[in-house]
């Protein structure tokens, strides 16, 4: 992998959610490595610590903070504490999603709910509690999914939504804040999580089905794919950019 350009973060205070694992872990270690100060946010506290150490182990700067984006005290709190902490972010990427793939009249309310809390909901809680640390030369990364413009969503509907949601308030805050100085955009990503890995092992003739719908034949790795774009996004190299959906894909997905 590519080395990254150590220090092009450097000073910028990064709060990731649901960074305990899989996608959001890499953007964490992305983010670490180029020079900011990460907080590493989500429920189950010992896998944030875990990460936060590991990072702090390679002598970058982490900090881990217990938080359900999905509560909005928890999520108050959290952002006082990143304030106390570090002074405020100065990036805010949005990560940590519930889901439930089934079809629709499979799906309960309670499902519909939890799916949306922690998607659209979490996002704009955050970004609005975040917006006066941001002022001035933030950036914001939101979690898309190409789940939400494939031809057929089927099973994964309520996902769909909650994602192009999120797409919808990434494009509208991008426009609202830009004279505030904030720049805001969403990638759609495809990399090796937890959840995708298991699936590939208990059923790899579907993967490999999968993989070549994908023109490089790979899924992304969460940190130097995925958490690489995230980093650019948040960097002044892309400082003319915002409002955008990126999809960090391996060319899988055609934007209209």
């Amino acid at each position: 992998m590519p080395e990254p350009q150590i220090g092009e973060l450097s000073g910028a205070v990064a709060l990731v959610t649901g960074a305990g694992q899989g996608v959001g872990r890499g953007i964490a270690s992305a983010l670490a490595s180029r020079g900011a100060s990460v907080v590493a946010v989500g429920r189950t506290l010992p896998k944030v610590e875990a990460v936060a150490a590991e990072l702090r182990s390679r002598g970058l700067s982490a900090h881990a903070v217990r938080c359900d984006v999905t509560d909005p005290d928890d999520s108050a709190q959290m952002v006082d504490e990143v304030v106390r902490t570090f002074g405020g972010p100065s990036i805010l990427i949005n990560n940590a999603q519930t889901t439930f793939n089934r079809h629709l009249l499979d799906h309960t309310e309670d499902e519909y709910r939890q799916i949306m809390d922690s998607g659209p909901l979490a996002t704009w809680r955050l970004m609005t509690l975040c917006h006066p640390h941001l002022k001035g030369d933030g950036a914001v990364v939101n979690l898309g999914s190409a789940a939400g413009v494939r031809w057929d969503p089927s099973g994964y509907g309520l996902y769909a939504a909650a994602k192009e949601a999120v797409r919808s308030l990434t494009r509208t805050a991008a426009c609202e804040w830009a004279d505030d100085g904030i720049r805001v955009n969403a990638i759609l990503p495809l990399a090796m999580s937890p959840a995708l890995s298991q699936w590939s092992e208990a059923r790899p003739n579907e993967a490999e089905e999968y993989l070549r719908t994908v023109p490089l034949h790979r899924f992304g790795d969460p940190e130097h794919d995925i958490g690489a774009a995230v980093a650019f996004l948040c960097s002044d190299q892309a400082r003319y950019i915002t409002g955008h959906s990126l999809p960090v894909d391996g060319g899988q997905v055609l934007m209209r």
